[in-house]
């Protein structure tokens, strides 16, 4: 691959994981739906487990495969399910992109997120929190799309 090549596929996946973020907060289901492969992976075993410095004991510990959603419609039900009614506010920064063959490539993003209740809501959920995504990515015919996601966090404040 050239270096031309490179640079540009870098800028389209930047481009996808900001589209990503802004459909996510705006609740543009059409739009955070085209991020995502058919196949996508969205794993959330460590989302809510931050790691004790001192200890290096992660609490809570993992979770199970209960919260890995597998395939796009899954995963947009997940989503839709947590914040749909939600103000929630997404940012993610220095992501870290390799590209990993002519129709793959890999990144890390940090990131920080805030997940506010509004009034009425039957299960309020207040959350602030950062840590980083890591993302891997697959072109297809119609440009580069999200594999596979997970989140990891440094600090959660519930």
């Amino acid at each position: 691959m050239d270096a031309l090549q490179r640079l540009l596929d870098i800028e389209e996946l930047r481009n996808l994981k900001a589209r990503y973020f802004r459909c996510m907060d705006t609740k543009d289901w059409d739009g955070l739906t085209a991020v995502f492969a058919p196949d996508a992976v969205f794993d959330l075993r460590e989302v809510y487990s931050v790691r004790n410095p001192r200890t290096g004991v992660w609490d809570p510990p993992y979770g199970g495969d209960d919260v890995v959603f597998r395939g796009r419609d899954k995963l947009m039900k997940m989503i839709r399910d947590s914040v749909q009614y939600r103000t929630t506010i997404h940012h993610g920064h220095m992501g870290e992109i390799e590209i990993t063959g002519p129709n793959s490539a890999r990144g890390i993003w940090a990131m920080a997120d805030i997940v506010l209740s509004v009034p009425g809501d039957d299960d309020p959920i207040d959350m602030r929190g950062s840590g980083h995504y890591h993302d891997t990515y697959v072109r297809l015919p119609q440009g580069w799309a999200i594999e596979s996601t997970r989140i990891t966090r440094l600090i959660l404040d519930r």
